[in-house]
């Protein structure tokens, strides 16, 4: 497996091999030490000095179930320091056909243009045609122009802008452009270097080697043997990740008017539950249960149809509904889909928008609860307001603009749906975590402890910070986690058989740590200190309803955390 280098600012590529202190890194990790390498810390995110790098992880390439991720990170723009956002697709699958380990987009290119990808090499064809469209339009155009084989990856109008909520969306297996990197302004990167979509065919490539066959498919065969064992798995198929809504909000953690409580009085409204019974019940294009990538077993997304039938968004997730829902107050599962279809469509993080509104909300832009108001907004980012521009630069941004102190973010990330005073372990993820504020860098929900006791919060966070960090590198999704701790030496099997190697159980921890490590150098590097671990001031002072707890994880805890 190569590297292949792309330099926009020569117009000029090359195949290489990788370094050996890259050949035992995928995804996240190798993304870590690529930008560790090659990147300096202190450049300007939207300069030419900053790299953009797609990196699959180390079981992509043979659809094995919820492990053909890609990861794709940058200096990010939002926090100003290491990002890596990962997500489904056809984009990490390909790459591996085409024989990558990881491809690396470096400088500018000085006009719009699509990068296209095959074994014959790199080619760059204007995209002048594309400029200005949503995701939902330019992805037909692309799959018309370049067949249906092929993977896409493309940035909306919000990358085309640079604004710091814009993320990558890939297209699915039913070629919808659904999948997205969303988190830390990666799709800002990628329009800073003019490329509005990546197209992969890897029509004539092939998959990638595997050393011992037969013991793949063995350890192939236990994996999904436990993954389908678990309840978890059966719930997600069910629910999708909305059944998180009714949890959260049993914990008290449901984020509710811009974090102002943790309970919310229309969640059954729009609870993993009702979304279910609704789309059953309305049929058509709606589906309850939806693979993001090709030959996974869990499909906890969906597709969220309206009452009449017709497709208004895929999927419809719990961070969305959190996000956009209860945090402005909506109880309506038909406006929160079509706010995410908008922002879909402009290729931004509904988290970092939903957020955003919250904050707009608090300085009396938009009254909690109204929809229409809502979706005005959401159209507002379209149209490239003033307000809208400031929306679209996430709520960090628009929080000190508007002068609201109740700002929900760290390292100038959006905190995602779970009240870190209700779920403190999940509270230290998102201060010490080098990527900002993000559940999927150590979710702690699921922990059998008490999530209201600081008491051993941060221990449990770390714990959680290097499993998920070891699974951004093997590539697999966070619910194949479920999978892999009931039957962690298929993790070891799997890639014994695959490349060869002679590791032990611990290797996922192994990885795990060696990418937070680099992460945090490059933090280090970046200028951040122990100051930038740390929680707004007002999650430790203002009490959460309904326990009126407020996050108390000692300091000391969170500075002993990389130590």
């Amino acid at each position: 497996m190569n590297i292949l280098r792309i330099n926009l600012s020569a117009r000029q590529s090359q195949i290489e091999p990788p370094p050996a202190s890259w050949n035992h890194l995928g995804g996240r990790g190798l993304l870590a030490r690529i930008l560790l390498d090659e990147v300096p810390a202190t450049c300007d995110p939207l300069g030419p000095e900053n790299k953009l790098v797609f990196a699959p992880g180390l079981l992509v390439g043979h659809m094995l179930s919820s492990c053909d991720r890609i990861s794709v990170g940058a200096k990010s723009p939002l926090t100003g320091g290491i990002k890596e956002s990962n997500a489904g697709g056809r984009t990490g699958l390909q790459l591996t056909h085409l024989g990558l380990k990881a491809l690396i987009v470096e400088g500018q290119l000085d006009s719009w243009s699509v990068l296209h990808l095959s074994p014959d090499g790199v080619r760059f064809d204007p995209a002048d045609d594309l400029l200005g469209l949503g995701v939902y339009a330019a992805a037909p155009q692309l799959l018309a122009r370049y067949g249906d084989k092929v993977a896409i990856a493309l940035i909306g109008p919000g990358g085309e802008q640079c604004l710091l909520a814009a993320g990558i969306q890939n297209i699915d297996k039913d070629r919808v452009p659904a999948r997205i990197n969303a988190r830390g302004g990666i799709g800002a990167v990628m329009g800073s270097k003019r490329i509005k979509a990546i197209v992969i065919d890897a029509s004539a490539g092939q998959k990638p080697p595997i050393a011992d066959m037969d013991a793949f498919r063995t350890a192939q065969k236990i994996f999904n043997q436990s993954l389908l064992a678990q309840p978890q798995t059966k719930s997600y198929a069910d629910y999708g990740t909305a059944a998180m809504t009714m949890m959260c909000n049993h914990y008290g953690a449901l984020p509710t008017r811009n974090f102002s409580a943790g309970r919310f009085e229309g969640a059954e409204k729009i609870s993993g539950e009702t979304l279910r019974d609704e789309l059953l019940r309305r049929g058509g294009q709606s589906n309850t249960t939806h693979a993001c990538m090709a030959g996974c077993t869990i499909r906890c997304s969906n597709v969220y149809g309206g009452e009449d039938g017709k497709e208004i968004v895929s999927p419809l997730e719990y961070e969305t509904i959190g996000l956009m829902g209860s945090n402005l107050g909506i109880d309506s599962l038909d406006t929160i889909a079509r706010m995410n279809a908008i922002v879909n469509d402009l290729g931004l993080d509904s988290i970092e928008i939903g957020a955003a509104l919250g904050v707009a909300a608090e300085a009396g832009l938009l009254t909690y609860g109204d929809d229409q108001r809502a979706l005005a907004l959401c159209e507002e980012i379209r149209t490239g307001t003033a307000l809208g521009r400031l929306l679209g630069n996430g709520a960090t941004t628009t929080g000190r603009e508007l002068g609201v102190a109740r700002i929900p973010a760290v390292k100038g990330q959006a905190i995602s749906a779970y009240d870190p005073r209700a779920i403190k372990g999940t509270g230290v993820t998102y201060a010490t975590s080098p990527q900002g504020a993000d559940h999927t860098a150590g979710l702690t929900i699921r922990a059998q402890v008490d999530h209201l006791d600081p008491a051993g919060q941060a221990e449990l966070s770390r714990k959680a910070q290097v499993n998920m960090a070891g699974y951004d590198t093997l590539g697999a999704c966070i619910f194949a986690g479920f999978g892999f701790a009931a039957s962690p030496e298929s993790i070891r099997d799997l890639l014994n058989a695959r490349y060869g190697w002679q590791v032990d159980t611990a290797i996922l921890q192994t990885l795990g740590e060696e990418t937070l490590k680099a992460e945090v150098e490059f933090n280090r590097r970046a200028g951040f200190t122990a100051q930038d671990d740390r929680l707004p001031e007002w999650l430790l002072r203002e009490p959460l309803p309904p326990h009126n707890a407020v996050f108390d994880v000692p300091d000391d805890d969170l500075d002993a955390l990389f130590a």
